[in-house]
């Protein structure tokens, strides 16, 4: 798969800034230091969205009913972060004992649907993780979701050749079984210690 992009350093600084708020709105959570990630239990509402997943039908939060669900918003496009972001994820999840990994999943939610067909998802999301799933939507339900967890997104001005840069947020946002925000995952945090509380996690709210 070719995947084009375009950077230019004065357009990345949203991106930054924007990666920035997410990281200071979690300091303001506290920290428990019994979780590696950032506790957000109370303070995000549920899992709920309505997207297009890659074969283009229409999805809620309810096809993921009684998983440990990580919520990362991205593009395909992404140079950096996106990938970065997918990779640690998909590791974590691998290094989970073998009865946890099938209660897992990694939720990427573009916010470039004018590039990000169904198809593109797929082949980007698979070559990740088993584990992980590629939704999107129309922009004004994306914009909905991303306010919902009280971050943004933005489009850069494309160049000449149509090719344009996204800001969005590193966060990724951890619900449990029964779809409440438990945990934010910062964009430092080490393989280990994802895989820590994923585990944690699992065995708390086994079913």
């Amino acid at each position: 798969m070719s995947i084009q992009f375009h950077l230019r350093l004065p357009r990345m600084l949203p991106i930054t800034v924007v990666v920035t708020a997410a990281i200071i709105l979690a300091g303001c959570f506290g920290d428990d230091k019994s979780w590696r990630g950032k506790d957000i239990s109370g303070l995000m509402p549920e899992l709920a969205f309505e997207l297009t997943d890659t074969s283009g039908d229409t999805v809620t939060a309810k096809k993921t009913d009684g998983e440990i669900r990580m919520l990362f918003f991205g593009f395909t496009s992404c140079p950096d972060v996106c990938p970065a972001t997918l990779q640690k994820l998909s590791r974590a999840v691998k290094d989970m004992p073998d009865q946890w990994q099938d209660d897992t999943r990694i939720i990427f939610v573009s916010v470039d649907p004018q590039r990000d067909t169904p198809e593109r998802l797929k082949s980007y999301v698979a070559f990740f993780s088993e584990r992980a799933i590629g939704l999107t939507g129309e922009e004004k339900a994306l914009r909905e979701l991303s306010k919902r967890y009280r971050t943004t997104f933005g489009y850069d001005d494309p160049d000449a050749e149509g090719n344009y840069n996204v800001s969005h947020s590193g966060a990724v946002y951890v619900f449990d079984r029964n779809g409440n925000a438990r945990l934010l995952f910062k964009p430092d945090l080490s393989v280990e210690d994802i895989r820590t509380d994923l585990v944690a996690l699992a065995k708390e709210t086994r079913t």
